[in-house]
C-alpha cells in the first residue's frame, strides 16, 4: 500500500463520528477525574480554612484544652517540665509552660481544624529513679541517697547475718523497687540489720553430755550458730552414743556469752582421758 493511501485512511478514521465519540468520552473522564480530585482534596484538608493558634502559655490544662476546643483544634500534652527558675513555677502545677506551635500573633503561622497542637506542662517535683540498696552497707547507701536528693530514715531489724547492712528498703510504707521514679525530697525507711545480741546467759556446761542432750539446751538458749567434732565417729550410731569432751566456749561458773556467740563441742565415742590427769596405778 502506498503512503498516500495510508495517510487518507488515518484521516478518515480520525475524523469518524466512532473515533470522535469515543475521543469525547476520554475527555470528559478525565476532566471529571481532575476536577473531582481537586474538589475532594480542597474538602479533605480544609483547602483555604485558617484558624489563628492561640497562647496558650501560662494557662491551665484545663483553660487551654477549652480554648482550643472552642477552636476546633485538638491537643496533646508531651511531658512535664519541672523549671525552678521559671516565673511559671509560681503558678499552680500543671500550667502550660510552652506550646510546640507558636501562637500566630508572634508566628504569622495559621493551621485547619484539628489540628494537635502539643503542650508542655509545669511541675513540682522532679522525679528520680529509686537505686537498688539492698545489702548494700548503711553509709553507702546514706551517700547514695544523699547524691538523689533523696531523704531517709533508718530502721533496724535483728539479725545473725546482714549486720549493718539494709535488708528493705520502703517508701509510703511499701516495698520499692530498683527504677521506680519518685519525687526529690521524698522519704525512703531503710531497714537495716542489728546483730541481735540479746540478753546474757550463763555458759550452760555441756561436758559429760550426748550430742541430743547439748544440742536441746542450745535450742532451749535459742543459740543456732554451733558446729560439732567427732574424730572417731563413722557411723549415725557413733554419733549418738558419743559423748562431749570438750566445749567452747568453755564453762566457768559465773562467766556469761550472748546468744550471738558460736559454739563449738568435740566428742568421742571412747572414754576421754586427760592427759594432764596422771593415771593412778592398780595395787
Amino acid at each position: 500500500m502506498k503512503i498516500p493511501e495510508i495517510i487518507k485512511q488515518i484521516k478518515s478514521l480520525i475524523f469518524s463520528k466512532y473515533f470522535l465519540k469515543h475521543f469525547g468520552l476520554v475527555i470528559l473522564f478525565y476532566l471529571l477525574f481532575v476536577f473531582g480530585s481537586i474538589y475532594y482534596l480542597n474538602f479533605a484538608t480544609n483547602h483555604g480554612e485558617k484558624i489563628p493558634v492561640p497562647n496558650l502559655v501560662g494557662l491551665s490544662s484545663d483553660e487551654a484544652k477549652k480554648k482550643l476546643e472552642d477552636l476546633g483544634l485538638q491537643y496533646e500534652i508531651l511531658d512535664s517540665v519541672y523549671d525552678p527558675n521559671s516565673p511559671l513555677f509560681k503558678k499552680p502545677e500543671g500550667t502550660v509552660f510552652e506550646q510546640v506551635i507558636e501562637p500566630t500573633s508572634s508566628s504569622n503561622v495559621y493551621v485547619k481544624s484539628g489540628r494537635i497542637i502539643g503542650i508542655r506542662l509545669t511541675k513540682k517535683t522532679q522525679l528520680v529513679e529509686m537505686p537498688n540498696l539492698v545489702f548494700k552497707q548503711i553509709h553507702f547507701a546514706q551517700s547514695i541517697l544523699d547524691g538523689r536528693g533523696l531523704r531517709f530514715i533508718i530502721r533496724y531489724r535483728p539479725t545473725e547475718e546482714s549486720n549493718g547492712s539494709v535488708m528493705d528498703q520502703l517508701f509510703n510504707g511499701k516495698k520499692i523497687t530498683q527504677g521506680t521514679r519518685i519525687p526529690i525530697g521524698s522519704v525512703i525507711i531503710l531497714v537495716v540489720g542489728q546483730l541481735d545480741i540479746g540478753i546474757p546467759f550463763q555458759i550452760p556446761n555441756l561436758v559429760g553430755l550426748y550430742r541430743d542432750e547439748a544440742l536441746k539446751i542450745l535450742d532451749s538458749l535459742k543459740i543456732s550458730s554451733y558446729n560439732v567434732v567427732c574424730a572417731d565417729c563413722f557411723t549415725h550410731e557413733d554419733s549418738i552414743s558419743a559423748l562431749i569432751f570438750y566445749q567452747s566456749p568453755e564453762y566457768l561458773e559465773g562467766q556469761n556469752v550472748f546468744k550471738s556467740s558460736h559454739f563449738s563441742f568435740s566428742m568421742s565415742v571412747a572414754p576421754y582421758i586427760d592427759p594432764e590427769i596422771p593415771e593412778i596405778p592398780l595395787e
